[in-house]
C-alpha cells in the first residue's frame, strides 16, 4: 500500500464530503450552515490542491483544475459571508445565504467530478 496515494485519497474524498455537509439543509436557512464548518472545507480543498500540485501527467492536470475550481468558489462564498456581516452589516438574510450556498454548491460539483476521476483513474490502473 502507497501512504502518499492513500493521503491524496483522503483528503480528496474529505474535501467532498466536508463540502456537502455544509451545503446539505434548507438554502436560505442560516441555522443549517455553519461558518466554521465552511471554514474547515476551505481548509481541506486547499490542502486537496497542495497535494495535486506534484502531479504532471494529464489526469493531473484535469484534478488540478476542479481543484482550484472548488477553491474559487469557497473564496467566493467565504468573502461574500464575510463582508455581508462584518462589512455591510446586511446580516446572513436568506439571500445572502442562498449566495453562498450557491457558491458552496458549484464546489460540491467539481469535487464530485475530482472523486469520479480519481476513482477511474484507479479502476483504469488495475488493469
Amino acid at each position: 500500500m502507497n501512504l502518499e496515494k492513500v493521503i491524496f485519497g483522503f483528503f480528496i474524498v474529505l474535501a467532498l464530503t466536508l463540502n456537502f455537509g455544509f451545503f446539505l439543509g434548507k438554502i436560505e436557512n442560516p441555522e443549517h450552515h455553519n461558518v466554521i464548518e465552511l471554514f474547515a472545507v476551505v481548509v481541506v480543498n486547499f490542502i486537496a490542491t497542495g497535494l495535486k500540485l506534484g502531479d504532471r501527467s494529464h489526469i493531473g492536470a484535469v484534478l488540478l483544475a476542479t481543484s482550484l475550481v472548488a477553491d474559487l468558489e469557497l473564496i467566493a462564498a467565504s468573502v461574500y459571508w464575510t463582508v455581508a456581516v462584518h462589512v455591510t452589516g446586511i446580516g446572513l438574510t436568506s439571500e445572502v445565504m442562498a449566495s453562498i450556498i450557491s457558491l458552496t454548491g458549484g464546489a460540491l460539483l467539481a469535487n464530485v467530478i475530482s472523486v469520479i476521476m480519481l476513482v477511474s483513474e484507479t479502476l483504469m490502473s488495475r488493469r
